[in-house]
């Protein structure tokens, strides 16, 4: 564990954290994750799944592992697929909910380290919004953009990946793929924001964090990614295979991340739309480097055509906080 973690283990009760999985049609996968959790040591007081109408055998999976845990299992299944956005904005109305101190979201495509929670509650007593580092597929560091250019609201792609003595560095923005968050956070906040479906919304939540508190990257390894994407290695980082979804979700999101900016006093016109250009330009190379095809660019026009009408939607509002602001005393 880095120096810079408090290792007072009576700061942190693992009791009181959460972990909220998303899933959908990948029950191997989620096999795999939640033999890890049955792993852990110490564990959390609650695993909550998010399943998004799966049709394959995971009501199943998850019920097989009720027992056998080790700790108290709650299961959602959703009756259409909401996406990753409306998945995890569940899974965090639930361990709010169940009053959860601390929220750790993930994917079902990554597994936990054994001493994973501890890792990340030795920070606790510091930091209120906190990311680890996970390792790739292949065992290799998995370099995470932790940096957003602010009013462009786009990652800054080679932000240093080294860490120093103090064992992190603060972020502005955030993955649900690890996000370890407490409830005083998410109360000001409001629960992610499912109209995004995928994409961009762990960011954008990450981001309207780092502006109520200190939002910080540590050097833990606590996550390992158990899927195999194919990628394009730049070096420094990777750049990740899509597809048509997210293609047009990029693109859309960014009408949801403007009203968030408008609605905050954050948004500048001329560095936005130079965002969400730079953020076309990078799907384009993506199509063309990762996945060596031209078909699906289409799909990039059709997220910004829907994403003007949403800049226009007169009845758009942000999600609410979970609790009102207390009067100046």
């Amino acid at each position: 564990m880095t120096t810079g973690a408090n290792t007072d283990a009576a700061a942190f009760d693992p009791a009181t954290a959460t972990i909220a999985v998303v899933t959908y049609n990948r029950s191997a996968l989620l096999t795999r994750l939640l033999t890890s959790i049955g792993a852990m040591d110490p564990k959390p007081g609650h695993v909550v799944i998010v399943d998004n109408a799966s049709t394959d055998d995971t009501t199943a999976v998850v019920e097989s592992w009720r027992e056998k845990l080790g700790t108290e299992l709650v299961y959602r299944r959703l009756e259409t697929n909401t996406g990753g956005s409306g998945g995890f904005s569940e899974g965090m109305r639930v361990a709010y909910e169940l009053g959860s101190t601390w929220m750790w979201l993930m994917d079902d495509d990554v597994e936990v380290l054994p001493d994973g929670l501890a890792r990340m509650g030795a920070w606790a007593p510091r930091f209120k919004s906190i990311q680890g580092r996970r390792y790739d597929y292949d065992g290799s560091e998995f370099y995470w953009q932790y940096r957003i250019a602010d009013r462009m609201g786009i990652p800054i792609p080679f932000a240093p990946s080294g860490f120093g003595a103090s064992g992190y560095k603060e972020m502005n923005s955030g993955c649900f793929e690890g996000m370890f968050i407490h409830r005083d956070i998410v109360a000001k906040i409001g629960l992610p924001d499912p109209r995004f479906f995928i994409y961009w919304d762990d960011q954008l939540y990450g981001w309207l964090a780092s502006r109520l508190t200190t939002s910080v990257i540590v050097d833990e390894f606590v996550l390992r990614r158990t899927r195999e994407i194919k990628q394009w290695d730049m070096g420094i980082r990777h750049m990740n295979a899509s597809s048509d979804a997210y293609r047009y979700y990029i693109m859309r999101n960014r009408a949801h991340i403007k009203r968030y900016y408008r609605s905050l006093g954050a948004y500048n016109p001329v560095l936005f739309g130079a965002g969400t250009a730079l953020t076309f330009v990078k799907e384009l190379i993506r199509l063309v480097v990762v996945e060596r095809k031209l078909k699906g660019a289409s799909n990039l026009f059709r997220g910004l055509r829907d994403g003007r009408v949403i800049a226009r939607d007169r009845t758009w509002q942000p999600m609410p906080p979970l609790v009102e602001s207390q009067p100046a005393v």
